[in-house]
Parts: structure tokens; sequence; C-alpha cells
């Protein structure tokens, strides 16, 4: 029997054994403020180093001779090496993608390293500086992961680092509902009603009762619908009884899912096998 294609979407990476991960690019928007973070601190950073240029001519310590000399080092200094050497160090992060939770990436996931960051410094002096950032907003706006065109040079974009907390577990089914939950089907429960239901469960021991009863005779009636057979329960043990049967049969099939990839890669060597 002939494979089935492995399709890639765009927001994934191809591990070595074929296997897809689900990353994150960091939005248009927070690049944006990133870069403007960034941008700020090397001005600062320029103008303290032209005040101490400045002061070096003044104090007859550096000839006047040597002031246009000293202008392009203080320039390659600032918009070339610190911007490199920060990212080099940190791999691929810098103040203004820390506030954002940001961190340069290569496009395999992997962590970017010295010539990445040289290329993305060196584009960044034409779309960034030269430009005011205009060739960088438009590079970042059309394309699918928000790369500038450095990015786009050295192969790299920006990943999200900040991912929100997983929410708290969906507790049991509740012992009315045991043997219906080994025979119900609740497979065309829509997603976002699902996620509704599941917010529902979390929070409902926090809502006030009036309210709590309202939302889970809301939520009945839209799950009714889509669930079989249908428990002669009140309405909040039928949405807690939806959400842990969906729960449960989702994390049996990403079980079987992982079984099925792991019987597809080869065996780890035997130590000391030739």
């Amino acid at each position: 029997m002939a494979a089935e294609p492995i399709t890639i979407v765009p927001d994934e990476v191809l591990t070595g054994e074929a296997v897809a991960l689900d990353v994150q690019p960091l939005g248009f928007f927070l690049r944006a403020l990133g870069c403007l973070i960034d941008v700020v601190l090397g001005v600062a950073v320029l103008l303290l180093l032209a005040w101490l240029s400045g002061w070096l001519l003044g104090a007859n310590i550096v000839g006047a001779n040597a002031s246009g000399i000293l202008g392009v080092v203080v320039t390659v200094l600032v918009m070339v090496v610190l911007p490199t050497t920060v990212e080099t160090l940190s791999h691929g992060r810098s103040l203004g993608r820390l506030a954002v939770g940001g961190r340069i990436v290569r496009a395999d996931g992997g962590a970017t390293g010295f010539r990445q960051a040289l290329i993305r410094s060196l584009v960044g002096v034409l779309e960034i500086w030269m430009t005011i950032g205009a060739i960088a907003a438009l590079t970042g706006a059309f394309t699918p992961r928000s790369q500038r065109l450095g990015d786009l040079m050295a192969g790299t974009y920006c990943q999200r680092t900040r991912t929100p907390p997983l929410p708290a577990p969906v507790e049991a089914a509740p012992p009315v509902l045991r043997e219906w939950t080994a025979v119900a089907d609740v497979s065309r429960l829509p997603d976002p009603l699902a996620r509704r239901c599941a917010q529902f469960v979390r929070q409902a021991t926090q809502m006030e009762p009036s309210a709590r009863a309202r939302l889970a005779a809301s939520l009945a009636a839209e799950v009714a619908p889509f669930v079989s057979p249908i428990p002669a329960v009140d309405a909040e043990t039928l949405v807690r009884g939806a959400v842990v049967v969906r729960r449960d049969r989702e994390y049996a099939a990403l079980q079987l899912e992982n079984q099925r990839v792991a019987a597809l890669l080869p065996p780890p060597p035997v130590a000391g096998g030739r």
C-alpha cells in the first residue's frame, strides 16, 4: 500500500523523524513592538557614544582628522556589531524580544548562530535604520510568519516563547454517567461548543448559583442535538458528561497516533552492537 503524503502547514516544523511540531510565530504587531524597543535602545547607545566621541575630540584625546573614522566606527558598532553580538550570545533574543516574548530561530526551529545574526544585522541597516523600518514593515506584513527581509535572507523567523498556562484538568464523569460514557457518541459536537462547555466545567464552582444554572441549561440545550443517547440527568451533569467523554476519546486517539508513529520509527541501536 502506498504511503500517504505528509502535509505540512505554514506553522509546523518537520523534525528529522518526520514528526510535525506545531510552533507559533510571533505576531506582526508584537514583532514591531519588540523591534521598536531595540531601535530605541540602539539610538540611546548611539547618542551616548556620539557624546563620548565629542568629548574625546573636545579634549584633544583624538585628533580632529579622525572624527570621520570615529563616526563610522560608532555607527557600525551600534547597527551591526552590537545586535550581532547580543543575538549570537543570547541565541536569538534581545531586550525587545524578551519584552514581547519572542526569539529568533531557524526555519527548521533550531537555534540561530553567528551567521544568521550577522546577515540579519547587515540587512537591518537598510530595512530598519536607513528606511526607518518601512521595508521591514512591508515584508513583515505580507509574509506568513511576519518575517522581515533579513529573516528571509538568513532563513529565520521569530518564534513565540510565551504560551498560556494549561487549563485545569476536567474531573471524571459523575457516577450516574459511568455506564453512559461507555456508549455515548459525542463525535458530532462542534469544537467551539466543546471549548465553551469545558470552560464552564472548570469555572462552575466559582459562579453564582442562579447564573450557573442558567448557563448550564443554555449549554445543555446546544449540546443535546449532538449527543446520543441523551441521558436522563440534569443540564449541568449532561454538559459535564459530554466534556469528559470528548476528552477521553481525544486522549485515546492521541495515544493510538503516538503508537503508530513509534511503530514506523527505526528501533534504537543496541549498546555495544556493531
